[in-house]
């Protein structure tokens, strides 16, 4: 099987969306695999994708959809790849702490695979993209990432049994196994200690300029 990972982060490198492909290739190390990263509008595009028995897009979450530089990419692919027989599938990170937050990213895409002529296979929704980096070499079975290590096994199952038009599996959506309010209370001292970096104070975190009231 050829399987294309496509790295929709704007980020050239440090990013969590590197990171979950890494962890997806070596579970697919029997497998033909090539990576492409799509980090502005563009991206030329490969005749290798063409040949390819699934495309696996790996992006973080954008107002609640995709970046605007990997949405004019797939534009420019519902030509390029329309009608052929490949199999697409989806990761979408966010820095919400709740994977449900990915849904819509998640439908989009499986809307684009209509229109392009493709067959959608699943899609994993992860949230706490925050702290994925600090992840990185944690055990996969256990402490916060066992329950994003097991949507992404659960996932490349799906890969390894990709059969063109068949009936596609339920999106997965999860968070990280680590509790919520601390997770919040470590995002709030980060965005301090970001915006002092820039100059600023905490306070200015609630700040609103150039906003027009309406009445």
């Amino acid at each position: 099987m050829k399987i294309a990972f496509i790295n929709g982060s704007p980020k050239k490198t440090g990013s969590a969306s590197a990171m979950l492909i890494e962890e997806m290739t070596a579970c697919l190390e029997d497998m033909e695999t090539v990576q492409y990263h799509a980090y502005n509008g563009a991206f030329a595009i490969p005749e290798a994708l063409k040949e390819q028995d699934a495309l696996v897009f790996v992006f973080p979450l954008y107002v609640d959809g995709v970046p605007s530089h990997l949405v004019r990419l797939l534009e420019r692919l519902e030509t390029t790849l329309h009608g052929k027989s490949i199999s697409v599938y989806a990761v979408v990170n966010c820095g919400f702490f709740e994977g449900e937050q990915n849904r819509w990213a998640l439908e989009i895409m499986h809307n684009w695979c209509v229109k392009a002529g493709l067959s959608w296979g699943r899609g994993l929704g992860i949230g706490g993209g925050g702290m994925l980096s600090m992840l990185k070499d944690a055990p996969p079975d256990k402490g916060p990432k066992k329950t994003i290590s097991r949507g992404i096994d659960q996932l490349v199952h799906s890969i390894r049994e990709n059969t063109h038009g068949q009936e596609s599996a339920a999106d997965l959506l999860v968070s990280p196994n680590f509790p919520r309010r601390l997770y919040m209370l470590a995002a709030q001292m980060g965005w301090r200690r970001q915006i002092k970096k820039n100059g600023l104070k905490a306070k200015d975190l609630g700040r609103k300029e150039g906003c027009i009231r309406l009445t």
